[in-house]
């Protein structure tokens, strides 16, 4: 994945030079002139890296220096300066710059600075933290540090923005955080925002009245069940325009009517809300609501797909298969080094929850008590098509190719039965038919075929 690298310089020609020299190392880069734009950009999205120079204009780099780390407390960041000073470097490196380079730029020195900057932080230790629940699997740098950030948010009342493809396990950080907060005694309610036609969704969430002769029919709407306690949004970006309208007013009011109502409920709920949509393009194509991407976003978590911490794989399938063997009352079976060699090396387009029905698979239908390479490759046999594209670099496709792949597998092993296939998928029946759509899958003519 390629590193963002984000320039503050009032300097035209030294933006321009350093975007030159940083695109060419293959990072992408965004450059500000003020410390303003730097921070609205800085308030949307967590850079790998900021080259902060001294002086930006009449702002002091130093000042912006502490705003920064006040908002993301691990973000490296490189000073610049035409006039450094002994002093300088000292007072920005106690404020917790990682380095610092003087003007005139060397092209190397500035490629050299950025690489070993990274590298200093990529693997830095977190604090000493745990979290009272712990469900979330496995121990890469990574997932520790979804771990760390589910710690963080617990301790807050803040809203949370998780973001991940399907399959990460938005829906299990999302209970995590209720679990380890000071609300786990309290309700945690989960709403899938993609699941129901719009009237149904609003009466869902926010509840409805219906006034019966002398009687009023109450329903009790998914904000009110979760009075004092969590909301998990799931899926958030599905909403529409009006919904997301009304969303919004509660959130920041904190109060709602229900539909049909007329009066007034204060409501406190924390919300939890995630997707799995490009939400800057969303906002860009005027489908989400950019004030609702502000109120929702206080503490983002990116959850990182499998392929980029596949060392966790082995302690995953491993779980997995326990609970395979548990749950359909098999024999004991395990899996070889090369099985998990195998799976290691697999690019898993549906993430964790494709791992955990691939290993269902494996423990039922391969005989004797060991599962090797050979029945893992078996498996997954027909992402061979994928894994060309992916050798060809082609990773658009080939993610399209994998998802395919799997969901025509599922249903094959489903025997065609949609509503069996999304929740082996794990995903609604209406995204599943999005989804068949999308990827031009005919039902029929695999169960013809």
């Amino acid at each position: 994945m390629q590193k963002l690298i984000y320039i503050l310089d009032d300097e035209k020609e030294i933006r321009k030079s350093l975007r030159v020299i940083l695109e060419d190392e293959d990072y992408l880069v965004e450059d500000f002139s003020n410390g303003k734009t730097l921070m609205k950009a800085l308030s949307k999205e967590r850079p790998s890296l900021l080259l902060l120079d001294v002086w930006v204009g009449k702002e002091d780099g130093l000042v912006i220096l502490d705003e920064c780390k006040k908002l993301y407390p691990s973000l490296p960041v490189v000073m610049i300066s035409g006039h450094g000073t002994i002093e300088l470097a000292v007072n920005a490196t106690k404020k917790g710059a990682i380095d610092f380079l003087e003007k005139p730029l060397s092209i190397e020195k500035v490629i050299q600075t950025i690489e070993t900057s990274l590298e200093k932080t990529k693997d830095s230790e977190l604090p000493d933290f745990q979290l009272e629940v712990d469900q979330i699997l496995g121990d890469s740098p990574s997932i520790t540090r979804v771990k760390f950030s589910v710690f963080q948010a617990a301790e807050t009342n803040a809203r949370v923005f998780i973001f991940g493809e399907n399959g990460t396990g938005k829906e299990l950080t999302a209970r995590s955080i209720h679990q380890n907060s000071k609300r786990k005694n309290e309700p945690y309610i989960e709403f899938n925002c993609a699941s129901l036609p719009e009237d149904t969704i609003e009466q869902e969430l926010f509840g409805s009245e219906n006034l019966q002769g002398d009687q009023n029919e109450i329903k009790i709407g998914k904000w009110e069940l979760a009075q004092h306690g969590t909301l998990f949004l799931d899926e958030v970006c599905d909403l529409s325009l009006s919904l997301q309208s009304k969303v919004l007013k509660v959130i920041l009011d904190q109060k709602l009517e229900r539909v049909g109502g007329k009066e007034t409920i204060p409501v406190d709920v924390r919300i939890i809300a995630a997707t799995n949509s490009n939400v800057e393009e969303a906002i860009r194509e005027g489908k989400f609501r950019e004030d609702l991407y502000y109120a929702l976003n206080v503490i983002p978590i990116e959850l990182p797909p499998l392929r980029e911490r596949n060392q966790d794989i082995p302690l995953l399938a491993e779980f997995y298969l326990r609970k395979s063997i548990s749950k359909n009352n098999l024999s004991a079976k395990t899996i070889d080094r090369e099985g998990l060699d195998a799976l290691s090396s697999h690019f898993w387009p549906g993430n964790v929850r494709e791992l955990a029905n691939i290993i269902e698979r494996l423990s039922i239908l391969v005989p004797g008590d060991t599962i090797r390479a050979k029945d893992v490759k078996e498996a997954l046999h027909g992402f061979k098509k994928a894994n060309e594209m992916v050798a060809r670099g082609d990773l658009k496709h080939a993610k399209e190719e994998f998802e395919r792949q799997y969901i025509i597998k599922t249903l094959q092993i489903c025997e065609g039965n949609v509503t069996r296939t999304s929740k082996a998928l794990g995903i609604e029946r209406t995204h599943l038919y999005r989804k068949l759509r999308s990827l031009n899958i005919s039902v029929e003519q695999l169960i013809e075929g």
